[in-house]
């Protein structure tokens, strides 16, 4: 299996070897870092509603926002 790579990971191998990549602007490569990123976290969200689950913690139980309103509420 493939290793994903963290945003952090991905800009700094950009940076390195930009010879290899076509050129973005300072703002590009942030929204798509930004992108990487959120859906990382996405992805992590919902796994650990997966484990509350399977301990017999729904969602509703808990009173979990979705991870919509968590991501706005906390990073935008």
């Amino acid at each position: 299996m493939e290793k994903k790579q963290t945003a952090v990971e991905w800009i700094v191998d950009y940076i390195k070897n930009l010879e290899k990549y076509p050129y973005k602007t300072i703002q590009e490569l942030e929204d798509q870092a930004k992108q990487m990123e959120k859906e990382q976290k996405q992805e992590c969200w919902y796994t650990a509603h997966q484990v509350g689950r399977f301990e017999g913690k729904g969602i509703a139980e808990e009173n979990w926002q979705t991870f919509e309103q968590y991501y706005n509420e906390t990073y935008e």
